[in-house]
């Protein structure tokens, strides 16, 4: 199964990478070491449907994502990012998926069928492509400066998670901190594999240069402490970053000599999908030291 699961690592890499170009089975099934119809098969065998679908899929939940967290997108733009040739189609694929309209997604998206569509697809992904090993060498020592931050703090389940990430989206834009100009961070107070949805923390933050004026969507003046930090760049969706993170506490630390800090693991979101391809996106792991 490892030989086979890292070619098919190879293909989702390659999918996202070619994914606003034309399909291209007999190139996907070269990357995998098949033929065209063998792959085919092992493919929907995997994933439960055709990589045409996959791939669909893949750019509707951009589509989504633009909908909803980039609201200077006209929504003509994002239905030919899409694929689709013009906004019916576009309109009756998105409803046929997400049970909304795509400007009803932007204005009230129901995230419930939004993750009912993508957890399960996150999840089989998830298992050929977040089995990164530590480099312990890649892993830096360095001195956090004290950082100012506007942050809005969840608090519920992660499912909930990008209802309030739009809410913080909308402070940004209101106030004229976009990630162009002030640093994107996430506090990460708990692991939502394990801890209990209604205990589950996360902190969405970034950097400001003074205090934050009371305001309707809840956001707040805090800051992160300065500190020494273990860090690591992380590439791709933050979802498969957890072996990353685990290996940092399993492995790096206890061979490090080092001891932890009492500060939650945070993350420099250095590049945000959907503003660049999955694949693309960086964020720096920092791991707060004594």
């Amino acid at each position: 199964m490892g030989e086979l699961k890292r070619r098919f690592r190879k293909v989702l890499e390659t999918i996202d990478q070619t994914l606003d170009g034309p399909l291209d089975v007999s190139a996907l099934a070269d990357v995998a070491a098949y033929s065209k119809f063998h792959f085919q098969r092992q493919f929907s065998a995997f994933f439960g449907l055709a990589v045409a679908d996959y791939r669909r899929l893949l750019r509707l939940k951009r589509a989504g994502q633009q909908l909803a967290f980039r609201a200077e997108l006209p929504v003509t733009e994002i239905a030919f990012d899409a694929g689709y040739e013009n906004l019916e189609s576009f309109s009756r694929a998105f409803k046929r998926v997400f049970g909304q309209s795509p400007t009803t997604f932007r204005s009230t998206p129901d995230w419930s069928v939004w993750l009912e569509t993508y957890d399960p697809l996150l999840d089989l992904k998830g298992q050929f492509m977040s089995d990164q090993h530590l480099d312990v060498t890649a892993v830096r020592i360095v001195d956090f400066p004290e950082t100012p931050v506007a942050v809005l703090e969840h608090c519920g389940p992660p499912q909930e998670v990008p209802a309030s990430v739009r809410r913080f989206i909308a402070w940004r834009k209101a106030y004229a901190s976009p990630p162009s100009r002030s640093a994107t961070f996430n506090i990460l107070y708990d692991d939502p594999k394990t801890a209990l949805p209604e205990d589950y923390r996360f902190a969405v933050c970034c950097a400001v240069t003074g205090p934050v004026k009371e305001n309707a969507e809840g956001v707040v003046s805090a800051s992160i402490p300065a500190g020494r930090c273990a860090v690591i760049r992380h590439a791709g969706p933050l979802d498969f970053a957890e072996e990353m993170i685990r290996a940092l506490y399993r492995d790096w630390l206890p061979q490090s000599g080092e001891d932890l800090r009492d500060f939650p693991l945070f993350v420099q979101r250095l590049s945000f999908f959907p503003d660049v391809p999955e694949h693309e996106a960086q964020s720096d792991i920092f791991l707060p030291l004594k």
